[in-house]
């Protein structure tokens, strides 16, 4: 188990009612999940691997097969846990992958950018950003965070105090995630790193309420007098390593106490405060795709990746140019809490401080130090190289498509999130000339413990469609009802996940389950169609944020490409990651032919008269 399913004594109330206010996560029927596999199947293979894949899956799922075995015992687990899947999902997907967390698996955040351009400015917001978050982690402490709700439903906010004072811990076959904010009086301190020097500043008084705005501001000010020049040792980036890796320096690390020390100080701070320096001036067309990359991985050695933990459930990112972000680890947060938590602060940053600050001076923040022996010096000169590699590999470009938003397919009665879901479908068809395996997240916030599940975006409507667009001989009508079916077919899809009732978490389950018994892997999962079903090559999110934010993430595939997009109102802002060293894919390429897409689609719906 990696989470305690009932809440600990410092979750509060509301949250506790609300965790058993939800309905338990159903476990779809196994005739439905295989017949919808086989479905999704279909624009992905050819005539001949799918009858065979056809017959692989009915004797998996015949009357007295492996398959009503396997369901049972799901169906079994259902009754006997909070979640069925959670916890497996979570250690599959991320506690057992070996991967850095830098780009792989952290995504990033970057937001529209502030108002000032020098320290001074930076320390001012970031004294309110602290505010701010401590003011959103009150709320959950307090019981006084609102339920969120989606169609009448009240959503599960088992995540929320997850957010705070947890860290992941690796490991060397698998990792776990910690959570120090267990007890009545969790942790009263946040780390911040300057110039690759982390810090311990305690952000609330001896009478437990948090420190005013000022008395932030005066102690980052304190931090950044004590922290001149850059460490020559940036300690953070051992947390970009491969897993396994970092485990071992892990474990090299605590084996001195005043190290121990410092690491368990960043693992149980409520978060980490990242101040970055300046980096280099570009154009403004460049500037979202650079921030981006800033507040993914921090540019490099050379640059502000040593201002990272990257296994801190939460770290925000304040550079003196005005750029900020947030940038979080999956195992314990996940997008619509994270979307919560910026709505919070982007609404109390336009509020003022009223308080007074109290007239006692405040115990000068701690460093917190290193000691480096010569096996921990290899390492981090290893783990520099290593991500520079990364770095380098990973090609991101962001851009803002501005003829329409989300209203314009609304008011054309289709759905925005499925309308772009099409769009990128034939951007990618155009450069690729195929359909691929794409996966789009649905939330199951619906259920007890619920996490996600993927909408699987290629069908047989928007096959249809994008082999029918290029096609002149195709009527204009034609395509218009083609696109129609395209979107509602998603549109579908999304429900059915939306429901619990998606293919891919339930599969997944069914696979774990096997290995649960100690049975061989069903033949079903060792199928080359199982195989091509699960390598995403187009690996999608949309940002579910009310403002001009930017999220981005690292493709799931070598080959593959990350899309993450914010539909606003009248625009949408998109990045698009992939991997230089395939030679197959290009994110500008595939940037400037989604751009195309859209807008032949939007002619498409609107001829010009």
């Amino acid at each position: 188990m990696i989470f305690k399913k009932i809440p600990s004594v410092w979750t509060s109330r509301a949250i506790f009612r609300n965790y058993y206010s939800v309905s338990p996560q159903p476990v779809p029927p196994l005739a439905q999940t295989l017949e919808r596999y086989l479905r999704a199947l279909e624009p992905l293979l050819p005539p001949d691997e799918l009858t065979h894949t056809h017959k692989m899956v009915l004797q998996f799922g015949k009357e007295g097969g492996l398959g009503i075995r396997l369901q049972e015992g799901l169906e079994n687990r259902a009754r006997h846990s909070q979640n069925w899947i959670s916890d497996w999902w979570v250690h599959w997907a991320y506690l057992e992958s070996r991967q850095p967390l830098a780009v792989h698996s952290n995504p990033a955040i970057s937001l529209p950018k502030r108002d000032f351009s020098d320290w001074r400015g930076q320390l001012v917001f970031a004294s309110k950003l602290i505010a701010g978050v401590l003011d959103f982690k009150a709320k959950i402490d307090s019981g006084r965070m609102p339920v969120e709700y989606m169609r009448g439903h009240p959503l599960c906010m088992e995540l929320f105090p997850h957010l705070f004072s947890s860290c992941r811990i690796p490991g060397p076959k698998h990792d776990h995630v910690v959570h120090h904010g267990r007890s009545r009086r969790g942790p009263a301190h946040i780390t911040v790193v300057r110039n690759y020097q982390f810090f311990q500043l305690d952000v609330y008084n001896s009478d437990g309420t948090p420190l005013t705005e000022s008395q932030i501001h005066g102690q980052l000010v304190r931090i950044r007098s004590q922290s001149w020049k850059t460490d020559k040792e940036p300690m953070g980036i051992l947390t970009s390593e491969h897993r396994h890796t970092w485990g071992q320096a892990y474990n090299r690390l605590l084996r001195d106490k005043i190290n121990k020390d410092s690491v368990r100080l960043i693992e149980k701070g409520v978060f980490t405060l990242c101040l970055d320096s300046p980096v280099m001036r570009i154009s403004d067309e460049k500037y979202s795709s650079r921030m981006a990359a800033q507040i993914l991985h921090g540019g490099g050695t050379y640059s502000n990746s040593g201002n990272r933990w990257f296994d801190k459930t939460l770290q925000f990112v304040v550079g003196e140019d005005g750029s900020w972000g947030l940038l979080y680890e999956q195992a314990t947060a996940e997008g619509p809490p994270i979307a919560s938590l910026l709505d919070h602060i982007l609404k109390f940053c336009k509020k003022t401080d009223r308080r007074r600050s109290p007239l006692i001076p405040l115990p000068m923040p701690k460093k917190l130090y290193f000691y480096i022996d010569p096996e921990i010096k290899w390492d981090i000169e290893m783990a520099k190289q290593n991500l520079d590699i990364l770095i380098n590999d990973l090609d991101i470009n962001c851009f803002n498509f501005k003829r329409f938003g989300k209203e314009f397919a609304k008011q054309l009665n289709l759905s925005p999130n499925s309308l772009i879901q099409v769009a990128l479908q034939l951007a990618y068809q155009r450069v690729h000339g195929e359909l691929c395996a794409a996966c789009d997240i649905a939330s199951l916030r619906m259920f007890r413990g619920g996490r996600t599940d993927y909408i699987r975006s290629p069908t047989n409507q928007s096959l249809k469609f994008v082999l029918a667009f290029d096609d002149p001989e195709v009527s204009r009508e034609a395509k218009v009802e083609l696109l129609r079916e395209a979107t509602e077919a998603h549109t579908q899809l999304t429900e059915q996940a939306l429901l619990g009732q998606g293919i891919d978490r339930h599969l997944l389950g069914l696979k774990l389950q096997s290995i649960e018994e100690g049975l061989s892997v069903p033949r079903m999962f060792m199928d080359t169609a199982y195989g091509l079903a699960t390598h995403w090559k187009l690996r999608t999110g949309q940002v579910p944020s009310n403002t001009d934010s930017v999220m981005c993430f690292g493709p799931l595939v070598p080959d593959g490409y990350a899309v993450c997009y914010n539909p606003q109102s009248d625009h949408v802002h998109f990045s698009i990651t992939a991997f230089n060293c395939c030679e197959e894919t290009n994110a500008e390429k595939l940037a400037v032919t989604l751009e195309n897409t859209l807008c032949d689609l939007q002619e498409l719906l609107e001829p010009s008269v």
